[in-house]
């Protein structure tokens, strides 16, 4: 006997779930030249900006909708809605590729956040790597329109790994000939340093830019042309939070350390040496006598890392 039931709808399913990841570095500026600003307020910058050996990990598999959860040692005080910059890319992303899928995301965050750094301006960079190659959408290009209204650090975050100099407002991106390997140590003491305060403190707006890069330098070429540029932000931070000059000095205690100085705004600051063998050395004792900082070892990344 024929059976006049209708046949019952299969259920939606989604594929087998695909997983992608990413890495999202610190972003160090090794010198940061202000040499002006613009009737908008936006501060014109020439910095050398580079990628240490230590990072925020993402993952990301399809979902119906986007969504984020945070973990990992810095976790806390990091929002999971769509304040955070990675939710903002994944939404940026998914607007200008039409896209209909979404996206679980998660974050480990292991870098501290707020501490000149670029951790949450790399995070945004890396999710939109990520999630192009989940969605199977073109990436979109540094330049784009949906990418600076990110954030003045994303652009130079989407060129990591390679060291990069970073002038205009963060929108001119130039390469840099090779560096020499060598590695940092990276330092933060418990302090805040907001940005606007430290740019407030800033007496002189009108700095001369970065003096000409060597060309293929040696370690000692580069700790040369280093000692020779600036931060012109790290006397106004040390107003603010005084625990920086200490934490250089500390840096600069070393006799290993050929360069030391800040990153951005602040507060991590850097001591740079020629290998990660000085590097950990280094960073295990700082972490022993100041228990309270965040202390890491990190190599000095480049495209063939």
């Amino acid at each position: 006997m024929l059976s006049c039931m209708k046949k019952a709808k299969t259920p939606f399913t989604w594929p087998a779930k695909v997983i992608t990841k990413a890495s999202a570095p610190a972003k160090i500026n090794l010198t940061l030249h202000v040499t002006g600003q613009q009737s908008d307020g936006y501060h014109l910058l020439d910095s050398l900006v580079v990628f240490a050996g230590v990072s925020d990990q993402l993952t990301a598999t399809l979902a119906p909708d986007i969504s984020l959860t945070v973990s990992g040692p810095f976790a806390a005080g990091v929002p999971s809605d769509s304040t955070n910059l990675v939710m903002k890319a994944a939404r940026a992303l998914q607007a200008a590729r039409s896209v209909k899928k979404g996206a679980a995301i998660t974050l480990e965050k292991n870098l501290p956040h707020a501490a000149g750094i670029g951790g949450g301006s790399s995070d945004a960079a890396a999710t939109l790597a990520m999630l192009s190659k989940l969605w199977g959408v073109p990436p979109l290009k540094a330049t784009a329109p949906e990418v600076l209204a990110l954030g003045a650090d994303v652009p130079v975050c989407m060129r990591a790994l390679s060291p990069i100099r970073m002038s205009g407002i963060g929108d001119v991106l130039s390469p840099v000939p090779a560096l020499p390997r060598c590695a940092l140590v990276l330092a933060r003491p418990p302090v805040d340093v907001p940005t606007a305060a430290v740019f407030k403190k800033l007496k002189a707006k009108d700095g001369a830019p970065m003096t000409r890069f060597p060309t293929r330098p040696d370690f000692d070429a580069f700790v040369g042309w280093l000692n020779a540029n600036r931060n012109d932000l790290r006397v106004p931070a040390g107003k603010v939070a005084p625990e920086i000059e200490a934490t250089i000095k500390k840096l600069e205690s070393f006799p290993t350390v050929a360069a030391a100085g800040m990153s951005g705004s602040g507060a991590t600051c850097f001591g740079l040496v020629k290998d990660m063998a000085a590097a950990r050395q280094i960073a295990r004792v700082v972490q022993v006598s100041e228990m309270s900082w965040w202390v890491a070892p990190a190599e000095v990344l480049s495209s063939n890392s």
